[in-house]
């Protein structure tokens, strides 16, 4: 297949998730990290059916995805310059928690406010987003307790059956990626690492 029909299958690809996330649907789709469950971080409903789905503790919120600063921005209350740097200069996923996210599904953020979220470095996530237009939940794909998939083939049949759509992109591929790294500025302005 060349360059341009695997550009165009991309694009339909891409479109097809943004449709089903507009709707409300859940995705099973491939992210800088691990495979995850995806939906429309602001939409209660479709965040609720990925609790259900992954049979997870309602206290424990999801990380959720944007596609860069300007975004980030319109999502939390405030971005410390000290993170917009890290965010800037860091190699590895990096999920931050913020204090206060805004604009966001009440189930999608802590009980406290905070929201879990990272800028993706990986041209299918970004794509996604952008075509979206909105922050995307990505859960990893697993029910709760059971071991992160590093792979496809390796994302349970309960799983794979309990979502709308499921990315093509990246199947066959076994990655040795692990979760993000996750952060948090105390209240000192010191980095913790919550995740490393």
């Amino acid at each position: 297949m060349n360059s341009a029909a695997i550009s165009v299958l991309f694009d339909y690809e891409i479109a097809e998730a943004a449709s089903v996330l507009q709707r409300g649907g859940l995705i099973l789709f491939p992210t800088d990290t691990i495979w995850g469950i995806g939906c429309d971080a602001c939409n209660e409903a479709a965040v609720e059916k990925v609790y259900a789905l992954k049979q997870r503790d309602r206290s424990k919120p999801f990380v959720l995805l944007v596609d860069g600063l300007e975004m980030l921005r319109a999502y939390v209350e405030h971005v410390h310059p000290r993170i917009e740097t890290l965010l800037i200069h860091h190699t590895r996923p990096l999920t931050v928690v913020y204090d206060k996210g805004v604009n966001l599904a009440p189930n999608a953020i802590g009980k406290d406010g905070s929201a879990a979220i990272r800028i993706p470095v990986d041209e299918y996530c970004l794509s996604l987003i952008r075509k979206f237009g909105k922050p995307i939940v990505a859960s990893s794909a697993n029910i709760s307790n059971e071991p992160f998939p590093s792979s496809f083939q390796e994302v349970s049949q309960k799983v794979k059956q309990g979502v709308d759509f499921i990315s093509k992109h990246r199947q066959k591929e076994i990655s040795d990626n692990e979760p993000s790294v996750i952060v948090k500025l105390s209240d000192r302005e010191e980095l913790i690492f919550l995740r490393d």
